[in-house]
């Protein structure tokens, strides 16, 4: 009989598990806010784009400041589509043996 109950026990505490996991698919993601924008460009350090993955169902995009701040940018916005498309646009022009 001690050994039916743990059996059931084991089991009971693998479908939590199981059911926790699932419940939690989207909560590892970096980005827990987003802002609309960056006010000065110029300040941007360093821009990391993560795709998404079986942790996080959105595309996350960070970013670093020259003062050593780091938050997230929406990449649903126009006006950071824009800014990462300039941001790529001065990366290939300053890329050695890029053709243009």
């Amino acid at each position: 009989m001690s050994s039916i109950l743990k059996v059931f026990l084991l089991l009971a505490v693998m479908v939590c598990v199981c059911k926790a996991q699932l419940s939690d698919s989207g909560q590892q993601c970096l980005c827990r806010q987003v802002r609309k924008g960056i006010k000065n460009p110029s300040d941007v350090k360093d821009i990391q784009i993560y795709p998404v993955t079986v942790f996080c169902d959105k595309v996350e995009i960070v970013v670093s400041t020259n003062h050593g701040l780091r938050y997230c940018l929406n990449p649903q916005l126009n006006a950071v589509k824009r800014l990462l498309a300039k941001i790529m646009a001065k990366q290939n022009i300053a890329s050695p043996g890029s053709t243009l």
